[in-house]
């Protein structure tokens, strides 16, 4: 089976430590966290400084808001301003929680041993940080093993009962990051164990404004010519808008990651429309003619786009103007 942890390996020698006392704390938030936030990652003040004080306190954060806003980008800038030693693992795609997170038996020249999952060594790696990626998504077993790694009152890993050591202890200041979509409208995702989640400190990302969005655009894919990025983030902020409406037809955003990714598009080549047919429209329904979703993001993209930006250097002129003409 096919680990499903990942380390990246940093240079540690400039890692920000943790100030001993609370004064030296609040002196370091107050003069020095903000200084370490990029000026593309568009996170509050308020967020960020609570974001690093908890990490650097070893306590466990999580990371939650609409798929695509920017959830693994928060925790991998908190990371990398603290330049801790990183390992991550996508508890998602794990379908044997045990074998991923704890380990197996395994049998070599007829005789069986205990061979650890790599998880078991991060979490021995003092002031490391662990990113728990979609815990939302995992098995429940894998929520049950957990639940005394993230206790911050007991902070071990029971391994197999019939291993040597019996329990693993998890370093000082490890912290553990994790990232969950919340709601009914994510497939695939469950109710988070109400037990599981109180070991959390609950970090929201905020939704983009427009000048925000663009602003992020410009310092991602400069490349891009600036009345383009623009017009993406006005059809986003337009879907973002229809989504909070009283009675809203979508029920989805065009996601600060599919903006980002269309951005990247029309570096490489591809129009606007293009960016848009590949990128943005599949993604709604089409049923219900005029007040179908796919319709009303339609109606965005006719107020918001400019007719010269339909010409194509890609794909056929005539289908995407057909396709425009549809619409």
């Amino acid at each position: 089976m096919k680990d499903k942890i990942g380390h990246d390996t940093v240079d540690t020698s400039e890692m920000v430590e943790t100030p001993e006392t609370p004064q030296e704390m609040a002196d370091f938030l107050n003069n020095r966290a903000l200084d370490l936030k990029p000026p593309y990652f568009k996170m509050s003040d308020m967020k960020w400084k609570h974001a690093i004080r908890s990490a650097l306190r070893g306590e466990n954060l999580m990371f939650t808001g609409p798929s695509g806003c920017g959830k693994t980008m928060g925790v991998m800038e908190v990371r990398k301003a603290l330049k801790r030693p990183f390992y991550y693992m996508n508890l998602g795609s794990t379908q044997d929680p045990r074998t991923s997170l704890i380990g197996s038996r395994e049998a070599e020249d007829g005789t069986t041993y205990f061979k650890p999952a790599p998880f078991v060594n991060a979490i021995q790696n003092p002031y490391s940080t662990i990113l728990l990626d979609e815990i939302s998504r995992a098995h429940p077993e894998a929520w049950n093993i957990l639940l005394t790694v993230l206790d911050p009152k007991q902070r071990y890993l029971q391994v197999d009962e019939a291993s040597e050591g019996g329990k693993v202890n998890v370093a000082d200041g490890v912290c553990f990051m994790s990232t969950a979509n919340i709601g009914t409208q994510y497939t695939a995702t469950r109710q988070l164990d109400r037990a599981l989640e109180d070991r959390f400190t609950v970090i929201e990302i905020d939704i983009l404004d427009r000048d925000e969005e663009f602003d992020l655009l410009q310092k991602l894919v400069p490349e891009v010519p600036d009345e383009k990025l623009d017009t993406l983030a006005k059809v986003a902020a337009e879907t973002r808008r229809e989504v909070k409406a009283t009675n809203p037809v979508l029920n989805r955003i065009i996601s600060t990651r599919q903006t980002v990714q269309m951005a990247e598009q029309i570096r490489d080549g591809y129009s606007i429309m293009e960016a848009i047919h590949v990128t943005v429209y599949p993604n709604y329904d089409d049923e219900g003619g005029d007040q179908s979703p796919r319709s009303t993001v339609q109606k965005i993209v006719q107020k918001e786009v400019d007719e010269q930006d339909v010409d194509s250097v890609l794909f056929d002129h005539d289908d995407m103007r057909k396709s425009r003409s549809m619409s």
